[in-house]
């Protein structure tokens, strides 16, 4: 019998030109040694994440199936291929070692994770979104439901899909502003997203308004849709109601020729009663679901007049000449004035004082047009 070691596996790996200088004894992991039969020995281990097995057998010489056998005869399920002897030699597999032939057989696991599986089962769906179905609670295995999108499965699992209906929003509606046979234009409630964020879709959206009334992006969960307001904010939205009318304005908007006016109350008062805020924002490292003025973002301007402010608030209008995410929001609060109720950049309340009161923009068939939503009454409640 033939005794081996993590430094022996290491020094077998790098004969077979799988391990190089940098790889050390306790790179082997999980070392098992077994004794298929009396004039041989198999060694089990894991190394970079997969498994092997040495076999130290004089009486193989290169018999494929007998190797294959013996390693079966420690794990019956196993599955792999026997590594080729990268070295001058008379056989194919077997490598000199310690005055024994050795035989490297690398396990090929046939397990996949559950969420790889579906997409490549079912590949009109993507990854992400098998991810959500999974973490929902649709997807059962053998008759089991998995909600962990790492769960192990084969080819030969049994993987059902139970999707639910989806909901019913014909009741639903939102208020209009203007509509002919090219753009809607609606002023968006506080409180409702502009499409879902991924497959799942379970509250009513502008999205699910839009698709009523347009042949653009119909297939996907944002039919409409051009450009968006965060949840929180309200007020003026258009949306295109064909794919020509869409690259009309995603181009304006591309090319800053929508004109956009905001109004929002801030908590406290500006120093200057109107000005030009031209301070790049990016994405903040430390929380990336939030921007920051940062020197190395994207440049970003917001013209600002204060409409009216009292001791502890102040209305101002926004003008903003470019449109990166959270624009305003990260302006205001880098001036010491966050919008109020700004639950990410200041502090919460009642409700983020963000409104989108106008919007400029081209439309088909149509010279400019501005199409404005009226500013909510709290707003001038706050500083009253």
């Amino acid at each position: 019998m033939v005794k081996i070691a993590s430094n022996d596996v290491i020094a077998i790996l790098r004969k077979f030109d799988l391990a190089g200088d940098e790889n050390v004894p306790r790179h082997v992991e999980q070392l098992k040694i077994s004794h298929p039969n009396e004039i041989n020995t198999l060694i089990s281990f894991r190394f970079n994440k997969t498994q092997f097995y040495i076999l130290a057998d004089d009486t193989a010489e290169d018999d494929v199936e007998y190797i294959h056998g013996q390693v079966q005869d420690a794990s019956s399920d196993a599955n792999g291929k026997l590594i080729e002897n990268p070295k001058d030699s008379t056989m194919t597999y077997g490598l000199p070692f310690k005055g024994k032939d050795i035989y490297l057989y690398q396990i090929i696991s046939n397990k996949k994770r559950l969420d790889v599986e579906l997409a490549e089962r079912y590949p009109e769906y993507s990854r992400s979104t098998w991810q959500k179905y999974i973490k929902a609670g649709y997807v059962s295995v053998n008759g089991e439901v998995k909600e962990s999108v790492k769960s192990d499965v084969t080819a030969a699992d049994s993987i059902a899909v139970s999707i639910p209906d989806a909901q019913d929003y014909t009741e639903e509606s939102l208020p209009i502003v203007y509509l002919d046979d090219n753009v809607i234009v609606i002023n968006k409630p506080l409180g409702v997203l502009s499409h879902s964020k991924g497959a799942l879709n379970e509250e009513f959206t502008v999205a699910d308004f839009f698709r009523r009334y347009s042949t653009y992006n119909a297939e996907t969960n944002r039919p409409g849709i051009v450009h968006r307001l965060d949840r929180d904010t309200s007020g003026i939205m258009i949306g295109a109601r064909n794919a020509e009318t869409a690259t009309l304005l995603q181009k304006q908007f591309a090319d800053r020729r929508a004109k956009k006016t905001y109004f929002a109350v801030i908590d406290g008062a500006l120093k200057e009663t109107k000005a030009m805020v031209d301070l790049p924002i990016g994405r903040n490292p430390s929380a990336p679901s939030t921007f920051r003025v940062d020197a190395g973002g994207k440049p970003a301007q917001t013209a600002y007049e204060v409409i009216d402010s009292n001791d502890t608030y102040s209305l101002v209008e926004l003008r903003p000449k470019t449109g990166r995410t959270h624009q305003l929001r990260v302006h205001m609060a880098y001036l010491g004035t966050p919008i109020h109720g700004d639950k990410v950049y200041g502090k919460e309340a009642d409700r983020l004082y963000l409104h989108a009161h106008s919007l400029e923009v081209t439309i088909p068939t149509s010279n400019r047009q501005t199409f404005t939503a009226p500013t909510p009454p709290e707003f001038k409640k706050m500083v009253s």
